[in-house]
């Protein structure tokens, strides 16, 4: 379904309290969410119809609402209970689901209090993020030119569509330039993270990752460095400076989406995915498939 636009599908997606047909969930010209960016959104993944790790996403997106200063009118169960509803609608056991909550048309300028809060959910079939074979060989990327923002000046710790602005700009970039992803520093030029992924590097069989203090401590980074630490793997987050990556050995990057992705190549900087990229990868698979492990790091 890769190439079918996505207004133009087959299904249903979960709108404001109903089931309504996919080509019928639409939203006015007028939605303050286009012309300002008022709208909050989840990224998640079903393996085997069980979506993984679904409440503390939905708590998320309502905390990411209230981050932008709205507060969705369904409580975290009735948003687990939407996407599980969109999911089962489209009869889809293994695909992506994503929730969605916005401003809508009632009024229109950069205040917004009398807008009704919309809320949705969307589930369609989506495959590896990156191409496997990719995946596991480890993916290119290159270095932005955009950083992430001091969160003095943005609401960082929401995952609010405004903020995606800039990592849409870097991810063509990287596309245009023939790799695969773009890698983002802080404000102060520290390495952050990339466009839809958290990063981690290793060196001497400790894992280091940056402090998540000018983007979203993840999901699956908060999963990841679990099951590192399940293995016995020291995980040390801090401050890391471009000019330590020539010193690290391995690189992976983990998102819902991305999930493990082994890196070879950040601008000059060339990797190698090893022991530890390669297990966190396997246990990584392990942890959200019920039926373990579905695809094998060679």
């Amino acid at each position: 379904m890769a190439n079918i636009p996505y207004d133009d599908r087959d299904g249903f997606i979960w709108f404001n309290g109903e089931l309504v047909p996919w080509r019928d969930a639409k939203v006015h010209l007028l939605t303050h969410a286009l012309h300002y960016a008022s709208s909050v959104f989840e990224g998640q993944r079903a393996y085997g119809g069980s979506i993984y790790k679904l409440t503390e996403h939905s708590q998320r997106l309502r905390d990411s609402a209230e981050i932008l200063g709205f507060e969705i009118p369904y409580s975290v169960e009735e948003i687990d209970r939407a996407s599980i509803d969109a999911m089962n609608a489209n009869k889809l056991t293994d695909c992506y689901v994503r929730p969605i909550a916005w401003r809508g048309s009632e009024q229109m300028g950069v205040a917004a209090q009398n807008n009704k809060i919309n809320f949705a959910v969307a589930a369609w079939e989506w495959g590896s993020y990156f191409p496997l074979e990719e995946r596991l060989k480890g993916i290119r990327l290159t270095i932005a030119e955009y950083r992430r923002p001091d969160p003095a000046t943005a609401p960082v710790k929401a995952k609010a569509a405004g903020l995606y602005m800039i990592c849409t700009l870097e991810k063509h970039r990287a596309e245009a330039a023939g790799y695969a992803d773009a890698m983002m520093y802080d404000w102060q030029g520290r390495v952050a993270e990339c466009t839809g992924a958290n990063i981690f590097f290793i060196k001497d069989g400790v894992i280091h990752t940056p402090v998540a203090d000018c983007f979203l401590d993840g999901i699956t980074r908060r999963t990841v460095i679990g099951l590192a630490k399940k293995r016995g793997w020291e995980v040390v987050e801090r401050r890391i400076m471009p000019e330590e990556l020539n010193g690290f050995s391995e690189c992976f990057i983990t998102g819902s989406a991305a999930e493990v992705t082994p890196v070879s190549e950040i601008g000059p900087h060339h990797f190698t995915p090893g022991e530890i990229s390669k297990t966190l990868f396997e246990d990584y698979m392990a942890e959200v498939t019920p039926a373990g492990v579905t695809a094998k790091a060679g």
